[in-house]
């Protein structure tokens, strides 16, 4: 059976206390522990363009701080593994700190410069290393409350400014904040993407454009991390997911 992991990280920080934040300790650890139970990594569109059928992880950036590069990197090729970088495009190779509500409080303190966006030729780097470069649309806005216009556009742009940037096809997106509903995954379709990545907090059943993703945060301990990347954990949710989703369709039947 396949047993395909996706994670999904943010930042990487000796330092920054931020809860999108994690340790290049934790970092190493959580990631050395898989690859010792057998794990293997493959890209975020790798992964669901061909549904792997044995351990696979797959490793995800989102935002493209510049410590992706700086410290993510080493640790990654120190263990053989690639991972997805989505970059909010916006803000790639900009000089001034990214912000948008969730972070923007940090601009006023001495962790500002944690929220530097990643260059052009650093993500090409990144690319050079075997990564993927997605989008996490051009200014990270809560998608569910933006009109069908600008969430087209948000959506489009993205895409179209990731492939300019770096010559190379645009196949996947992150949803920002994790927030997305029925419409945004139609307009992520209608865009252009075949893959995108929110996050586990919906009970959903795993489709190729809201494909849920394992958040890891600043507070995650190796136990933690152990709880939530067991198999058993992530077999109960979706379980639980594809139940739910029965018991929708007998109540649109009725």
């Amino acid at each position: 059976m396949s047993d395909l992991l996706v994670l999904c990280y943010h930042a990487v920080s000796e330092r920054w206390p931020a809860e999108l934040s994690t340790t290049p300790d934790k970092l190493e650890s959580q990631l050395a522990a898989l690859v010792r139970r057998g794990y293997r990594s493959v890209t975020f569109s790798e992964a669901l363009a061909s549904p792997p059928a044995s351990k696979t992880v797959a490793i995800t950036f989102d935002d493209g701080y510049r410590s992706v590069l700086e410290l993510a990197l080493p640790i990654l090729s120190k263990l053989g593994l690639v991972a997805t970088v989505f970059v909010v495009t916006g803000y790639v190779g900009r000089d001034e700190p990214m912000s948008w509500p969730g972070v923007d409080h940090w601009l006023e303190t001495e962790h500002r410069l944690e929220m530097l966006s990643l260059s052009r030729e650093q993500v090409t780097r990144l690319l050079d290393e075997g990564w993927e470069v997605g989008s996490h649309t051009r200014t990270h806005p809560r998608l569910t409350t933006l009109d069908d216009e600008r969430l087209g556009e948000e959506l489009r742009r993205s895409r179209e400014h990731c492939e300019e940037l770096f010559d190379r096809p645009c196949r996947s997106i992150a949803y920002p904040y994790g927030d997305v509903d029925e419409r945004v995954v139609a307009a992520a379709g209608e865009a252009g993407y075949s893959f995108a990545g929110a996050l586990s907090g919906r009970l959903n059943v795993p489709r190729p454009l809201e494909w849920p993703r394992i958040g890891i945060y600043h507070g995650d301990d190796d136990k933690r991390f152990a709880v939530k990347v067991s198999p058993t954990v992530r077999r109960l949710r979706t379980t639980a997911a594809f139940g739910a989703a029965d018991r929708l369709r007998h109540l649109l039947r009725r």
